[in-house]
């Protein structure tokens, strides 16, 4: 990398208004060859760094989340590198043409669709080999014009699939859910094409960053997020139909003792649905929600129903919105109203004020990592920093 720097470093030293046409010319070519090669070996990098899952070490889950934050990619360039890293792992031949500087990064995303879990297992099915696939679309990417690829991945998408797939049935629709004893849930569902596609459709736009297609269980890990954050939406919004007078809500039972207690707590809080969760995890829950005090009595009466008390206030959430606009977390930036609002000194362990001063904007991600050994905290410029457990900090590029 040293030497790449300091070639770089001698291109960028010479006067170029002292070459002529053919010189410019020729220096372009070279630098657009080199710079698909750079192009490729970024996409090989990131495909394992994704596989190995190192962006975990700076508190992120996905490399497309990593490159928006740390490298200030578009969440489209982010999704293209990763994307692009597949193709060059399925399609070798492809994979030579871009390290010979013959094929780019954007006639690579052209064939991400050919790789695709679907097609590759259609492919197989139907005894087509990829190999050659492979050389032909190495070939024509290396010495066709762009336009002419995505002409030649749609014929062989076409080829693939002549008739399309049949429709599913609209009747079978169903879900099946299990709770298990530590209060979790697994289950299946299934569904029509035209129900499944509303249901897509949705979690996709939850989905802030894709994993590499083929890693299923991170994928399911994914989809999993995205449909706890579509059910905190939906009762966030107050959409959600009416339950015997009372609007749909996250419900969790404890002692205030084990609610004061700095200690994880294991096993000292109910919810609404018979799950039971650590003192810690009910901690979480109330930094952005509401408190009811009910004194009981020694056989269980109701001796007093205090008022419910709103820990962060409609105006106050409305206030570290506009400030913050979005998850403060290094290298994130999931929008506010995937957010808690998060005391960054306890309100119940430390005294916190609910204040602006004292409210940080987290994702659910971040906003649990934080109560698991992450720290943020605001320098008096604004600026948020955030710290690793091990007390290392996990820098991003200053804004420009």
């Amino acid at each position: 990398m040293g030497e790449l720097a300091s070639a770089l470093d001698a291109l960028a030293a010479e006067d170029l208004h002292a070459m002529v046409a053919p010189q410019l010319l020729d220096r372009s070519a070279e630098l657009v060859r080199a710079r698909n090669r750079i192009d490729a070996e970024l996409a090989r990098t990131v495909r394992v760094t994704d596989l190995t899952q190192a962006p975990e070490h700076d508190g992120l889950k996905t490399m497309r989340s990593w490159l928006r934050g740390h490298a200030r990619l578009s969440p489209s360039a982010a999704g293209q590198l990763v994307r692009n890293g597949r193709v060059l792992e399925h399609l070798p031949a492809v994979a030579a043409g871009c390290a010979a500087g013959e094929i780019t990064a954007e006639q690579v995303s052209v064939l991400a669709p050919v790789v695709s879990p679907e097609n590759v297992a259609a492919a197989a099915e139907q005894g087509v080999d990829l190999a050659e696939v492979d050389a032909v679309l190495a070939e024509t990417a290396a010495t066709r014009q762009h336009a002419h690829l995505g002409r030649v991945v749609h014929h062989y998408l076409e080829r693939l699939d002549p008739d399309g797939s049949e429709p599913d049935p609209t009747e079978q629709r169903s879900l099946r859910m299990t709770k298990h004893s530590d209060g979790s849930l697994s289950g299946a569902f299934d569904l029509d094409a035209v129900g499944g596609e509303k249901v897509q459709s949705v979690l996709e736009s939850f989905v802030q960053a894709n994993r590499p297609a083929g890693d299923l269980r991170t994928r399911a890990q994914q989809l999993g997020d995205a449909l706890v954050q579509w059910a905190d939406v939906t009762l966030a919004s107050g959409q959600a139909p009416i339950m015997r007078t009372v609007k749909p809500h996250v419900i969790v039972l404890i002692d205030v003792e084990d609610l004061a207690d700095p200690s994880t707590g294991p096993g000292a809080a109910d919810m609404g649905f018979g799950a039971v969760i650590s003192a810690s995890r009910a901690r979480w829950l109330a930094c952005d929600g509401t408190i009811s005090r009910v004194v009981m009595g020694p056989d269980g009466e109701v001796l007093d129903h205090g008022r419910s008390k709103r820990i962060v206030p409609p105006g106050l959430r409305r206030a570290v919105e506009v400030q913050e606009r979005h998850c403060v977390f290094a290298g994130c930036e999931a929008p506010t109203h995937w957010c808690d609002v998060h005391h960054v000194q306890e309100w119940v362990l430390h005294e916190g004020p609910t204040s602006l001063e004292n409210s940080a904007l987290l994702c659910e991600r971040h906003h649990t990592k934080v109560h698991h050994g992450f720290r943020v905290e605001r320098q008096p410029d604004g600026r948020w920093r955030t710290w690793r457990p091990d007390g290392t900090e996990i820098l991003v590029p200053a804004p420009l």
